[in-house]
C-alpha cells in the first residue's frame, strides 16, 4: 500500500549505477517531471529515479519541511529542482503549484500522481469525514493533478502515471474507502487516455504491491513480516520505491509511445495470490485492538 508519508526509499544511494546501465545517461535531460505527494516514500524515489536520469523535478506535498529536505535529496543528482507546498484537494493551490513548475523548470513532459492517503478501518466504523479525506486525496487530487497539468502536457504531447493500489480490483478488509477511491482512479485513467489520445498525451496507471520501507507496511505489514514472504509474493521478496520508479520512467520514456490506458502491476506476482494473507492480518489486528 502506498501512501504520502511513506519513508524514504533506502535504495536512493544505488539509483544512479543501476539506472545507468540501463537507460542512456541524461535520457531526460531537459525534459521536466512533476510528482504529487513528493516529499517522501515511493513518489520521492521515483523523484530520484527521473533526476538520476537527468530531468528536472518539480514536487509538491503538505508538509515544507519534507518538501525541503526532498529537495536537497534530490539536487544531489546535479539537475534543476522546484518544490511548492500544496494539498491536492485544494484546486487553486495545486494549479499555482503546477504552473509555477512549468515556469520555473519548463513545460511538463510527465506528471506522477502519488499523493495518496490511507489508513485501516471496518467499513461499519468508518466516518464520513475518514471516507471523504481518501476520497478527496486520491481520486479527487489525481483528477485535479491532471486536468491542471493537460495545458503543459498538450504543450510537450507528454504522459501521466497515476499510482494506485491492488485494492482498486479486489476486496481488501478495512479498505473500503481505498479500494473505492483506487477503482475511481483506475476507471479515471482509462477515460483521460480515451479523451486525451487526440492531444497526443498518454495516461497510465502503476500499481504497486508490497513495497519495503513504506509507511503503509509499517501500520499494515507486521503480521505479513511475520509471515514467509515467498507464501505471499511469487517472487519472494518485498518490492522497493525503484522498481515502482523504474516503471514510470519506461511508461515515461519513448520506448512507451504506444502504450496508453494501461493498469500496469509492479508487484512480484503477488496479485496472483489474492489479498487473502492481507484480509487475515488486518483482521487479527482488528481483534488484537479490540475491534
Amino acid at each position: 500500500m502506498t501512501d504520502d508519508s511513506s519513508s524514504t526509499s533506502s535504495d536512493e544511494a544505488q539509483t544512479d549505477g543501476l539506472l545507468n546501465s540501463v537507460f542512456k545517461e541524461g535520457c531526460f535531460a531537459g525534459t521536466t517531471v512533476f510528482i504529487t505527494g513528493g516529499g517522501s516514500g515511493i513518489n520521492l524515489g521515483t523523484g530520484h529515479t527521473f533526476a538520476a536520469l537527468g530531468a528536472n523535478v518539480g514536487i509538491c506535498g503538505r508538509n515544507q519541511e519534507r518538501l525541503d529536505a526532498a529537495v536537497a535529496s534530490l539536487e544531489s543528482h546535479g539537475g534543476r529542482v522546484f518544490a511548492k507546498s500544496a494539498d491536492v484537494r485544494d484546486s487553486s493551490a495545486l494549479k499555482e503549484a503546477i504552473d509555477a513548475c512549468g515556469s520555473a523548470l519548463g513545460p511538463m513532459n510527465f506528471l506522477i500522481a502519488g499523493a495518496a492517503g490511507n489508513f485501516v478501518c471496518p467499513a461499519e466504523k468508518l466516518s464520513d469525514n475518514g471516507f471523504r479525506a481518501v476520497m478527496d486525496i486520491d481520486l479527487f487530487g489525481t483528477f485535479l493533478s491532471a486536468r491542471h497539468a493537460l495545458p503543459q502536457l498538450k504543450e510537450t504531447r507528454g504522459g501521466a502515471v497515476f499510482i494506485t493500489a491492488g485494492q482498486a480490483f479486489d476486496a481488501y478488509y478495512g479498505q473500503a474507502h481505498v479500494g473505492a477511491a483506487k477503482a475511481g482512479i483506475e476507471n479515471l485513467m482509462q477515460t483521460l487516455a480515451l479523451e486525451w489520445g487526440q492531444f497526443g498525451v498518454r495516461v497510465n496507471t502503476v500499481i504497486p504491491g508490497p513495497i519495503a520501507n513504506t509507511r503503509g507496511m509499517e501500520v499494515l505489514g507486521s503480521e505479513l513480516n511475520d509471515r514467509s514472504i515467498d507464501s505471499s509474493v511469487p517472487l519472494g521478496t518485498l518490492g522497493s520505491a525503484s522498481d515502482v520508479a523504474n516503471m514510470a520512467a519506461f511508461l515515461a520514456s519513448p520506448l512507451a509511445a504506444w502504450v496508453t490506458g494501461a493498469s500496469i502491476r509492479v508487484d512480484g506476482g503477488s496479485n496472483l495470490m489474492g489479498p487473502a494473507g492481507f484480509n487475515s492480518a488486518v483482521k487479527r489486528f482488528f481483534d488484537q485492538q479490540g475491534e
